[in-house]
């Protein structure tokens, strides 16, 4: 396996992976979507919201606001070992909300939070949550922990984690007559005609779209475009709780730790796992509620009540 790391920034990291195959490039993928932790709030008390925004949509709003994480300090709740509903110092941090508008209108932000811990904070000051009005105020504390994107998108640490197959163009020299069809053609600026000879200049570039081999005017065509069935190209973009890299590299240190897992059971004979029968519970009864009734026992009388 070979890894070149084509760029990074604050946010997004793009490399190439040599070597693997779909299934590793896509455990890769799915790890850092669904297993790399991060902090999200996940608990609010309310103690007041005067604002024109419901407590629910409030709550909502206030969950989905990235936060800044700090994997060496904390560690996911159900690993702790305090037990507590709310966790404790090793599993989540608090942050504080208290705003009051006595007179005009001020939009509130994921700026106005308060933490305890410096280093766990929005990742941006500018997210608007509500806007309050003259003698209007929201009074709350809020409570971020550790999760995993498999139980809930809002603690997903990427934006965006995708790969794509590494493009292969082959150039009949004899076939080309440097026309530059295929040039004006290729929407990604993957060929250029230098001195005269049609040249690949940035392969990563290319999608496989085919326009280049269906804008050649020779026939048969004098450029084939192919995939490397071994290369892959990723990028991944960190919702700013982590930077782009060290996701990538705890989505690695989990698979090696899954694989680790596996070997040893491997080794202990545990291969053949027992499949119970399991019950389920019958209900009793089902209320169905529908827009403009009253509450009804039946799906007759629902259907009763609803006017077309």
């Amino acid at each position: 396996m070979k890894v070149k790391i084509l760029n990074i920034s604050d946010d997004t990291v793009r490399f190439i992976v040599e070597g693997v195959d779909v299934a590793l490039a896509n455990a890769l993928r799915r790890t850092m979507i669904r297993e790399v932790p991060c902090m999200t709030i996940d608990d609010l008390f309310i103690f007041d919201n005067s604002s024109v925004i419901p407590d629910e949509i409030l709550a909502h709003r206030i969950g989905l606001i990235p936060i800044k994480t700090d994997l060496g300090n904390y560690i996911l709740p159900e690993d702790c070992e305090c037990g507590s509903d709310l966790g404790c110092s090793k599993c989540r941090t608090v942050l504080t909300l208290d705003v009051e508008v006595e007179e005009g209108t001020r939009t509130i932000t994921s700026g106005d939070f308060v933490s305890e811990d410096p280093k766990v904070v929005p990742t941006s000051p500018d997210i608007p949550l509500t806007k309050l009005a003259s003698n209007q105020a929201v009074r709350l504390e809020a409570y971020a922990s550790l999760g995993k994107g498999k139980v809930h998108a809002k603690w997903q640490p990427v934006s965006m984690a995708v790969y794509q197959h590494i493009a292969e163009i082959k150039i009949d020299e004899k076939q080309c007559t440097a026309c530059a069809e295929c040039v004006n053609a290729c929407p990604s600026n993957v060929l250029e005609i230098q001195e005269g000879v049609l040249k690949i200049v940035d392969i990563n570039s290319c999608f496989l779209c085919g326009d280049c081999v269906e804008s050649c005017p020779v026939e048969p065509a004098a450029i084939e475009q192919g995939r490397k069935e071994d290369s892959f190209m990723f990028t991944v973009e960190s919702t700013g709780c982590l930077p782009p890299e060290r996701i990538v590299v705890e989505a690695v240190n989990i698979i090696l730790a899954k694989l680790d897992e596996l070997e040893g059971k491997v080794e202990r004979g545990e291969t053949d796992a027992e499949i119970t029968d399991f019950e389920i519970e019958e209900q009793e009864g089902r209320r169905l509620y529908s827009v403009g009734t009253a509450d009804v026992d039946t799906k007759e009388e629902a259907d009763e009540n609803v006017k077309p």
